[in-house]
């Protein structure tokens, strides 16, 4: 029989939580980092080399894989899962952060948005129902409102009007999502940074209900402040019984913070993207290894990290590698900065179970402000 989509806290510290959630393919440990693979692909790795680095689900981008293969396609395919190879969870957000960051390439109405394509120039509608439907032919195992992300900064009255429009897209959403045993649909809280506004968008969603809920609208420029004392009046006002997804976040240090505030899942083009541009990051901070004082460092990258980085290269044939512009460095970082995440996520699960995710974070704050090992 398929699994039921079920969300269990197995432990708490403070407002972390540690848990499980059961979907139709399988087991996601939460908190969890999502890596993003935009167009069914996660950039410079095999799906083989995701699942070595602990990851549990992936990310896609219906935007993006609306416009190409088509969703269509990908259905005659046998859905994403089998199209590109990963038989664990994926989640697919709904389009609307990428149509809303069009501009001049869209239109926005009650109904949708009209857009065109960045590719091509093709005229096309995104409205709550085509998104539920072209997620269903992704097959996603989680599949996410219909919302509009609210710019920042936004006023008072912006922010409102744009969260009440995402809530009645909404409703729209859960009226056309197809009901799947171990699938689920997660409802998008707005509001910008306006408490009461988040208050009123998480009890419009808790009444419609979903199967998780994410806070969208953060990690676009409110800066971290700003967008944690946004989560200290967000999450204590969230089902208890259901995940809590922090959408697009974020550095390490977000991590934490996050986690720390009631967050069970998270995603973020950052360790993919900095690795292709030779920024890796480490229990140590950030290290780039462009840097002309890696070049003849026969050490490792981190000496605890057990990806293939750091285990059979130097920082010396790093550096070497993205001076000479080869694939192989991007392909090489993007693993090891996936697998510093995954690292990460897990040692702030075993440390929520040992009730002493407090210490973790001393302990994570202490190293990364220490810095980088000192030159040879």
């Amino acid at each position: 029989m398929t699994q039921e989509f079920k969300f269990n806290v197995l432990a708490q510290d403070g407002a972390a939580r540690r848990g499980v959630l059961k979907t139709a393919h399988g087991d996601i440990r939460t908190p969890a980092f999502m890596p993003v693979g935009t167009v069914a692909t996660v950039k410079g790795m095999t799906p083989e080399a995701v699942r070595q680095t602990g990851a549990d689900i992936l990310l896609g981008n219906t935007y993006h894989l609306m416009l190409r293969p088509g969703s269509e396609r990908v259905r005659k395919m046998g859905g994403l899962h089998k199209f590109m190879n990963w038989e664990r969870p994926i989640l697919t957000d709904s389009g609307g952060f990428q149509v809303m960051s069009l501009n001049e390439l869209r239109t926005l109405d009650e109904n949708g948005v009209t857009f065109k394509s960045h590719i091509d120039g093709r005229k096309f509608e995104l409205t709550p129902e085509r998104s539920m439907q072209i997620q269903n032919d992704l097959d996603a195992t989680i599949t996410m409102a219909f919302d509009e992300c609210t710019p920042f900064p936004a006023t008072h009255e912006v922010a409102a009007d744009s969260m009440r429009r995402s809530m009645r897209w909404a409703k729209r959403s859960r009226d056309a999502f197809e009901h799947r045993t171990g699938y689920g649909l997660f409802g998008i809280v707005q509001g910008s940074i306006y408490e009461d506004l988040r208050s009123e968008s998480i009890d419009a969603l808790t009444d419609i209900g979903f199967e998780g809920y994410a806070i969208g609208g953060l990690a676009v420029g409110e800066g971290q402040d700003n967008m944690f004392s946004t989560l200290e009046v967000t999450t204590p006002y969230m089902p208890t019984d259901k995940p809590r997804y922090l959408m697009g976040v974020g550095k390490p240090d977000d991590l934490v913070g996050g986690v720390m505030r009631g967050v069970d899942m998270f995603d973020c083009v950052l360790p993919t993207r900095s690795g292709r541009n030779a920024q890796a990051f480490t229990r140590y901070g950030t290290i780039n290894m462009r840097n002309a004082r890696h070049q003849e460092d026969p050490r490792p990258l981190d000496a605890e990290c057990r990806c293939p980085a750091c285990t059979n290269y130097s920082r010396a044939y790093l550096h070497h590698l993205f001076r000479a512009k080869e694939i192989l460095g991007s392909v090489l970082l993007t693993w090891h900065n996936l697998h510093y995440y995954q690292d990460l996520m897990e040692g702030m699960r075993n440390a929520i179970e040992a009730g002493a995710l407090a210490d973790f974070a001393l302990e994570f704050h202490a190293a990364q402000e220490q810095g980088d090992i000192d030159p040879l």
